[in-house]
């Protein structure tokens, strides 16, 4: 009797010291893109196997005419939380006419209002434009910068975040500037910040950290992204980054996959697998 209730305790007290190694939850956002043909193939059992690899939420990838991945916002954001996630962020833009001169503002106001209400009832903190046409000039340039503000505004009164997404041509040069520096000096803080996907300004020769010591922060949202699967290439310091991110602003972490070697489903959880992991990632950024 007595030799049952040592080995019962030693199970218990062998548990208990598990379950205080086990690495405490982090906050880790999950851009919808990266499994795009699963969730277009079947939205529910996609998003129940996100919610149970652990991540905390999701950045939609799929906004139409008011509504996400087919569901009104009120419907989208019930189905994000009945899993136990969040809804944090989504994706969406409207290019200007290619001779911005002949744009209709009319229109794209309406756009943007519409699109504003939508994400508001999705319970969205930020809309992050996540793409925009290679301009020419720098008047050009400068002519988005103003429009990103001006949709900024808006967002800003309805309670929301306005950013823009990087790829790696922000780093060519128009007239001698460098496009991503032209983008943060002409924006105004309070009304555009920057999701920098950390992946793309590698690939455009330059350095995340450069970036968040010069424009300290600008990057409220970083997308964590790597050639494949997160730590895969070897070629993006994470451990700087994640060592930078208080000079970076950064209030959310957002996976991307983009590129696979496994299913995409295998290839998002090895990629949280990789940030629950890592000694640098904080359990949360944005406390």
């Amino acid at each position: 009797m007595k030799k049952s209730i040592f080995f019962i305790l030693f199970i218990m007290a062998a548990t208990t010291a598990i379950q205080a190694k086990k690495p405490a939850k982090k906050d880790i956002f999950l851009q919808l893109y990266s499994v795009r043909d699963d969730i277009k193939s079947d939205f529910n059992s996609t998003l129940t196997k996100v919610a149970a690899m652990g991540y905390t939420g999701i950045e939609a990838a799929n906004y139409d005419n008011g509504k996400f991945y087919g569901l009104t916002p009120e419907s989208f954001k019930n189905e994000v939380e009945k899993r136990g996630m969040k809804v944090l962020s989504s994706h969406t833009g409207k290019a200007l006419n290619d001779n911005i001169s002949e744009t209709n503002w009319t229109e794209t106001w309406a756009w943007w209002d519409t699109a504003i209400a939508a994400h508001k009832a999705a319970g969205m903190k930020y809309i992050v434009t996540p793409w925009m046409p290679t301009v020419k000039t720098l008047a050009d340039l400068k002519a988005y910068c103003d429009y990103y503000n001006k949709i900024g505004e808006k967002c800003n009164a309805a309670g929301l975040r306005f950013g823009y997404h990087n790829h790696n041509f922000e780093f060519s040069k128009i007239e001698g500037e460098t496009m991503y520096d032209f983008m943060l000096k002409n924006t105004d803080p309070a009304k555009v910040f920057f999701q920098m996907d950390v992946y793309w300004v590698v690939r455009g020769g330059q350095s995340p950290v450069d970036y968040f010591n010069k424009y300290p922060g600008r990057f409220e949202l970083l997308h964590i992204k790597d050639n494949k699967e997160l730590g895969q290439s070897g070629m993006v310091g994470f451990d700087a980054i994640f060592g930078n991110t208080k000079n970076a602003g950064t209030r959310y972490l957002v996976v991307e996959v983009e590129k696979y070697n496994f299913d995409p489903l295998i290839s998002i959880q090895k990629s949280l697998n990789y940030l629950q992991n890592h000694p640098l990632v904080k359990k949360s950024y944005s406390k």
